[in-house]
């Protein structure tokens, strides 16, 4: 908190806020404890996300910021950018470079779901990053088709994508492997036609069936992850 403001009070940001200023304030906000349990999970930063969103409330949206504080490189800022950005006004060039110079897991997954899933652009990119020789692009791309899965599958090859998922997913890297993980579920759970071959697969690869799950939360272990999520929504309409 700064020198002469008050506690419950939070100094305005105002649309001249500068680079400098967010920098400033979010280097207030670093809490080593915070830094270290991120640190664990390859994002560096030690900024709690709920200071950060409130932060990006108080700014609202502001592009040009945005754009200033994804420049930086800085881990926190980059989030803060997502969060107070003009997701349509980016191109497709800007999204695509985006992407690929993003390393922390957690920008990385802000950015494709908060940022390039409201693009117009989304679908040009998704079958281009699907394809990609680098894994964390490939894994933007297959979170795009998950999410065609569950919202606008029509046109997509359901068959294909389980045939490669079959083919690739056991050897895949940890963050490629779990983006399909995910659209393999997605399949099965939203496509009854397809779901024995989905749970099929989950079971004959076993990827992700030991993954440490806590007390009331779902396994991403695809079998079980499809089986509850099919039982709840009948137990929701009948």
């Amino acid at each position: 908190m700064r020198e002469g403001q008050c506690e419950g009070q939070e100094a305005e940001v105002t649309g001249t806020t500068t680079v400098a200023q967010v920098m400033a304030e979010l280097a207030e906000l670093d809490d080593p404890k915070t830094r270290r349990v991120n640190e664990r999970h390859g994002d560096d930063h030690g900024v709690n996300l709920g200071r950060l969103r409130a932060l990006a409330k108080r700014i609202k949206t502001q592009q040009e910021l945005a754009v200033g504080l994804w420049a930086t490189d800085d881990t926190a800022a980059r989030l803060l950018a997502v969060l107070i950005c003009r997701p349509k006004a980016f191109g497709r060039d800007e999204l695509d470079a985006m992407v690929r110079e993003t390393r922390a897991p957690k920008v990385h997954d802000w950015l494709v779901n908060y940022v390039v899933k409201k693009s117009p652009h989304a679908e040009e990119l998704r079958p281009a990053w699907s394809a990609d020789p680098d894994p964390v692009v490939a894994s933007a791309g297959w979170a795009l088709t998950t999410e065609r899965v569950a919202k606008q599958p029509e046109g997509l090859d359901l068959p294909g994508l389980l045939d490669v998922i079959e083919a690739e997913m056991k050897d895949a890297p940890d963050r490629l492997q779990w983006a399909m993980n995910h659209c393999l579920a997605q399949i099965g759970i939203e496509h009854a036609e397809y779901r024995a071959r989905a749970i099929g697969i989950g079971e004959r690869l076993e990827v992700l069936k030991d993954y440490p799950t806590p007390p009331n939360c779902t396994s991403p272990f695809a079998p079980v992850w499809i089986a509850e999520l099919v039982r709840r929504r009948e137990e929701q309409q009948g």
